[in-house]
């Protein structure tokens, strides 16, 4: 019995000079500029709306982040197919790809941090305006502002009047060579 009080008082003196079971402490610290540049993202989730509709969702963008809090992004994402039909059209370029999305984000020294995107207002068939959907997200950064992890946290669809409930996460992973500043 004495030898077994003996080992389990070691572990825990062990323990508490190694700092095993305190908080993580990093060694870099992260800011906005770890974000900087261009990031090949994939996206996949659902979407929750009213009436018990259920959208999956699957897409992928590129999203430039500018170091400084600020983003802009073009994305192509697909609904499933008993997805409302859509409000209007979106801005788009000559690949399909929905345009003209910007947004800011926060990064924090842990590296991880949030962000928001506004969507561009939707034209409507009879030449109207829908405001365009609002998303906010919380991330994760890692391999040194390689990889971006994206859980979307609030995302409000074109003309509605709040945010709807969503499961969406998103992985991005940087375009070409790391920026020095």
């Amino acid at each position: 019995m004495k030898s077994m009080v003996s080992k389990v008082a070691a572990v825990v003196m062990l323990a508490a000079t190694t700092g095993v079971g305190a908080r993580a402490q990093f060694s870099t610290a992260c800011t906005d500029a770890t974000l900087k540049g261009d990031y090949s993202v994939t996206i996949s989730g659902q979407i929750f709306l009213p009436g018990g509709v259920v959208v999956q969702r699957l897409g992928i963008n590129i999203t430039h982040f500018d170091g400084a809090g600020h983003l802009s992004q073009e994305d192509l994402v697909l609904s499933s197919p008993n997805a409302p039909a859509p409000l209007g059209v979106p801005p788009k370029n000559a690949s399909g790809f929905q345009i003209d999305e910007t947004g800011t984000y926060t990064v924090n020294p842990d590296c991880t941090g949030m962000l928001t995107i506004n969507f561009p207002n939707l034209t409507t068939s009879t030449g109207g305006s829908v405001k365009g959907a609002v998303i906010s997200a919380h991330f994760t950064i890692s391999d040194s502002g390689r990889a971006v992890h994206i859980l979307v946290t609030s995302l409000t669809p074109p003309g509605a009047p709040g945010p709807v409930p969503a499961l969406i996460s998103s992985e991005g992973r940087k375009i070409g060579p790391i920026e020095q500043d």
